[in-house]
């Protein structure tokens, strides 16, 4: 375990504007590897920043480590209206993930919220957090009796167990409520087959960009070469929200492949500050997995190094 000198070291690095992105990032998920409210101190720090990326990073990484310690920070964050639309969604999704019945109310009253991004996050962590309620999670064992192999916390349970078709058709059917649309996306992305993937894909061409982004982020979870055409047309298309266009570049550094490098040097100059650095830190992984320095998320002593 890391002691308190070294969590305040790595916090400098995570607070220091005049670090790389990258360095910044790998330091954020050092920290939350680490837990604990120091650590928790120091990713609340951050938030002052300029970097929505950063920020909508900060957010996901306190509400994976369900520490209810965070829950005021996230609580301003969600509140502060001058937070970018992209950060104030990752709170209020963030306080759903830690899932402590306290913040019912308040994410009852952000889900209607005027920035339809932050509204509907907040309708999922309702969602979430009534099934919490409702005793939902009993039926996990150690949290993996859902099938889910990638040890997140995610805004919606797994659906029940359907074929890929089965899924895909609530997938894509804009009628039915989110809730169960994430259920089925959950569904897919735990399945893994190269159909799952495609299925996720179509889910690009919805109208909700929340979803949109949501789906991004599960394709790069995957990291299924069968994705990239679609990922790489969300990134490619100029009026996509940058939500949407971030999450795609992020999910093309995950799987990583050559035609992956090729399209986010292309896009690492973008105009959008959050796809263009989106880009770069997608790259940075692409760079570490590609070697055998640090590994993403791993490692107090290779950070410092």
């Amino acid at each position: 375990m890391a002691n308190a000198e070294q969590v305040s070291a790595i916090g400098q690095l995570l607070v220091d504007p005049g670090q790389d992105l990258s360095r910044r990032f790998r330091a954020l998920f050092t920290l939350r590897n680490l837990g604990g409210a120091e650590a928790i101190d120091w990713i609340s720090k951050a938030f002052s920043d300029k970097s929505a990326l950063l920020k909508h990073e900060l957010a996901y990484c306190l509400g994976q480590m369900q520490d209810r310690r965070a829950i005021p920070t996230l609580t301003t964050v969600l509140k502060d209206i001058q937070q970018e639309p992209m950060v104030r969604h990752e709170a209020g999704e963030a306080l759903g993930a830690i899932g402590d019945l306290l913040v019912l109310d308040l994410l009852k009253e952000y889900s209607k919220d005027p920035v339809i991004e932050v509204a509907e996050t907040c309708q999922l962590a309702v969602r979430r957090l009534e099934w919490l309620q409702s005793g939902g999670e009993k039926h996990e064992v150690d949290g993996a009796s859902d099938g889910n192999p990638y040890c997140s916390v995610d805004p919606a349970p797994p659906a029940a167990k359907k074929s890929v078709s089965e899924l895909r058709t609530i997938l894509l059917d804009e009628s039915l409520q989110l809730f169960e649309r994430y259920r089925a996306m959950f569904a897919l992305r735990n399945m893994g087959s190269e159909e799952a993937v495609l299925a996720l894909g179509d889910g690009l061409q919805c109208s909700s960009a929340l979803f949109r982004h949501e789906i991004g982020y599960v394709l790069g979870q995957l990291q299924h070469p069968a994705a990239v055409p679609a990922l790489r047309a969300a990134l490619e298309r100029s009026g996509e929200n940058p939500m949407v266009r971030h999450e795609a570049a992020e999910a093309l550094g995950s799987i990583g492949k050559e035609e992956c490098l090729a399209v986010l040097q292309r896009y690492r100059e973008d105009e959008e500050r959050v796809v263009k650095e989106s880009c770069e830190v997608a790259l940075d992984m692409l760079e570490y997995e590609n070697s055998d320095q640090f590994q993403y998320a791993d490692g107090l002593v290779r950070l410092q190094g």
